[in-house]
């Protein structure tokens, strides 16, 4: 969700509203819950202060948000629960942390009611996630796009009662804040949180975004909002193109790819034409003993198939010696470069179906030769 509630100052017609949401707005959509769920969140920086001997206090990173972010995104829970919205609203001492961090911080994967001190606050553990990792993390892109997930999350109204540290991009405008709690308190005129919403279908999405611009007219006639209605509702592959997520010289090795083995399938139908034409008197012989064209036909595309296959195992070779390549450049989506077992599938295939494509004209070639002119010659 994305609105414009900045002042006038820099305005430029036709320009992208905001990308993130003010406190006001975000707890004023939570509030009256339009969607079938909505979540608000931001990311901080936490001190941990474990209770086994001998571990010295370290930081992690941590996700503020609404009880509505494990049902909507599906993270996965491997022991307790999430929190409710009930304690949302009374801003519960609670937290579900990583599995990673049940055990280093207790020992064991289970931590389940025992007690963690964050920041010098204590909170009561609920949920202890199994894996999850969603690549890119989409669900908030100012920060690290590709890699882990927090290790602890709570809600948000925890955080804010507790005034606990933000951590991401943030845009103020307007000289003046008086909001006590600073940059991130409610009225503040700063956007700094993210906001998701679930919908049904592409209706219900017509109709939250007409929701979105009423909202942002009332605002605005309440003199909180200067610039002309400009609200945004993106689903998740939307989103990630507008943040440019997959790098474009990624797409420009894609296509780099695709004209390389266009390439190849060019030499690949000049090398079995010639193969195949090589080998007329032999073709010649074997019709003039009573093989059929049909046979001379099949004949030749299993051996372009072959060829195929051969060609699949070598290019895997080079494949894994690429994507080592890859892992070694300094990007932070390079460790994520591998080949998994669909992929893998996926390149035999293509290389056997490539192959018998490019030998369809050399075969029907072949299959072509006269028998009785072949026998002549020689």
């Amino acid at each position: 969700v994305q609105m414009d509630p900045a002042g006038m100052n820099g305005y430029t017609p036709g320009d992208d509203p905001e990308e993130q949401m003010t406190r006001w707005d975000s707890e004023a959509l939570l509030r009256e819950a339009r969607g079938e769920r909505q979540a608000v969140m931001s990311a901080g920086g936490l001190a941990v202060e474990p209770e086994l001997p001998g571990l010295t206090p370290f930081t992690i990173e941590s996700r503020y948000t609404s009880a509505d972010f494990f049902p909507m995104f599906e993270v996965p829970l491997l022991h307790g629960r999430a929190w409710s919205a009930d304690d949302d609203e009374a801003r519960a001492r609670v937290v579900v942390i990583t599995r990673a961090l049940s055990e280093r911080v207790f020992g064991t994967d289970d931590g389940v009611g025992r007690s963690l001190r964050l920041n010098g606050t204590a909170f009561e553990v609920i949920g202890v996630l199994d894996e999850w990792r969603p690549t890119p993390r989409f669900y908030d892109l100012t920060s690290t796009r590709y890699g882990e997930s927090e290790e602890v999350f709570m809600p948000f109204a925890t955080s804010r009662d507790l005034n606990l540290p933000s951590s991401g991009n943030m845009n103020c405008w307007g000289g003046q804040n008086d909001d006590p709690e600073g940059s991130t308190g409610r009225t503040a005129p700063c956007t700094w949180l993210q906001y998701w919403v679930e919908l049904p279908d592409a209706s219900a999405a017509d109709d939250y975004r007409r929701y979105l611009e009423n909202y942002s007219e009332q605002q605005r006639a309440a003199g909180r909002f200067e610039r002309p209605t400009n609200v945004r509702l993106s689903d998740v592959m939307t989103w990630l193109d507008f943040k440019q997520v997959v790098p474009g010289d990624v797409r420009l090795q894609m296509w780099l790819a695709f004209g390389f083995l266009a390439v190849c399938l060019v030499n690949t139908v000049g090398l079995l034409l010639a193969k195949f034409l090589r080998r007329s008197g032999e073709i010649g012989v074997r019709r003039a003993l009573g093989a059929s064209r049909r046979a001379i036909f099949a004949q030749c595309l299993v051996e372009a198939g072959v060829i195929g296959l051969a060609g699949g195992l070598f290019g895997l070779l080079l494949a894994a010696a690429g994507l080592w390549a890859v892992r070694q450049q300094p990007s932070d989506y390079a460790e994520l470069a591998h080949l998994d077992p669909t992929m893998l599938l996926t390149t035999f295939v293509l290389a056997v179906l490539a192959s018998v494509l490019a030998g369809l004209l050399p075969a029907w070639r072949a299959m072509q030769v006269a028998p009785a002119l072949q026998l002549k010659s020689q």
